[in-house]
């Protein structure tokens, strides 16, 4: 309620100021950018195979309307064909050499008509093609590439989590010798591109036999230092007192760590969480490298099977994303009220 009462607040107190029609244009203008895109590839993954290469393209899922015809094993796709007298009629194809079709009228099927493809226009009904989705679960073994994406990215965070707060709590309420080198050092790794290591990366899985295992996908990228900035940043708010505190209770390190310190580093860690599914789930380049069987495919990679050198299955793959698309929006519909709280007590800008 406090977020609809919010969209309604004008600057003008008897008609809308100019600065509101602004505002107002700018925010629809933001949504359709944002949200668009979004819709058309939902729409087109309900189109048929050849419903997404037809052009002009449309927005709505419509599919070329089809009849049966006695005579004729499968249902033959209808045209509006203008007679000499403009008269139009809906005739079904039966085949067609170049630029000729031979037609026929499905009221009566012995007789039969050439017609140019140019003086026809396909007749269109609004359908939803659902067996782009069910033909997943048929065709093809989505539910193995479905429990690959999701085991390496649930491990992965639940990891990612763990080392990155341990790390970061080390960096926050200990002070030591080299204290500032080490957070230092972590810290330019940031400036190192993933793709760089990939060679090292790839050598030292080969070496411990974790190639075509989803454990060599998960164990590289455990550690971030996105990760420990963020929480490291948000930790040194937390009062000292209360650490010393606990020590005066005879606490012992892990007890502060474990029932003290991430309680209240909350909201980093929500942040942190959505940051590693995004991460985890859309990764394709490091499951490209260490997985070879399709066994071990995650959606990502299944969704790179889908394009064949000379042929793609647009259907298919359209209906894919936005399955792949569904578990990072869910987990950022949760978790999205904590990124204003996790990253402005964070100090990240």
């Amino acid at each position: 309620m406090k977020s609809l009462r919010f969209l309604w607040l004008t600057r003008g107190r008897q008609k809308l100021h100019w600065t509101d029609v602004l505002s107002y244009a700018y925010l629809l203008v933001g949504l359709f950018v944002m949200f668009a895109p979004v819709l058309w590839l939902v729409m087109s993954s309900f189109k048929t195979e050849s419903a997404i290469g037809q052009f002009p393209p449309t927005f709505l899922p419509y599919s070329q309307k089809a009849v049966v015809v006695p005579g004729h094993d499968k249902p033959l796709p209808l045209f509006k064909v203008a007679g000499e007298g403009g008269q139009v009629r809906e005739l079904a194809q039966v085949s067609r050499i170049g630029i000729m079709a031979t037609m026929v009228n499905p009221a009566q099927p012995s007789e039969t008509v050439q017609v140019n493809i140019r003086e026809r226009v396909p007749v269109n009904e609004l359908k939803l093609s659902t067996s782009n989705y069910t033909d997943l679960f048929g065709k093809f073994t989505f539910g193995v590439y479905l429990w690959n994406s999701v085991f390496i990215t649930v491990v992965a965070t639940l990891l990612t989590l763990l080392f990155n707060s341990m790390a970061a709590f080390a960096l926050s309420k200990y002070q030591f010798k080299g204290q500032k080198a080490v957070f230092l050092l972590i810290i330019a790794t940031l400036m190192i591109p993933p793709t760089i290591i990939l060679v090292p990366v790839f050598l030292v899985i080969n070496s411990v036999g974790l190639l075509n295992s989803l454990w060599g996908v998960i164990l590289p990228a455990v550690a971030t230092p996105t990760g420990v900035f963020l929480l490291r940043q948000y930790m040194l708010t937390i009062p000292d007192e209360l650490i010393e505190a606990a020590r005066m209770d005879h606490a012992s390190e892990w007890r502060i760590y474990w029932r003290i310190v991430l309680p209240l580093s909350a909201p980093a860690l929500a942040v942190l969480a959505i940051f590693s599914v995004m991460w985890r789930w859309n990764d394709f380049l490091l499951p490209l490298i260490v997985l070879s069987k399709s066994e071990f495919f995650t959606l990502q990679l299944a969704l790179n099977s889908f394009q064949g050198e000379l042929n793609t299955q647009w259907h298919y793959l359209l209906a894919m994303t936005v399955i792949t698309l569904i578990p990072v929006t869910l987990v950022f519909a949760f978790l999205q009220r904590y990124i204003t709280t996790g990253i402005a007590s964070a100090g990240v800008k």
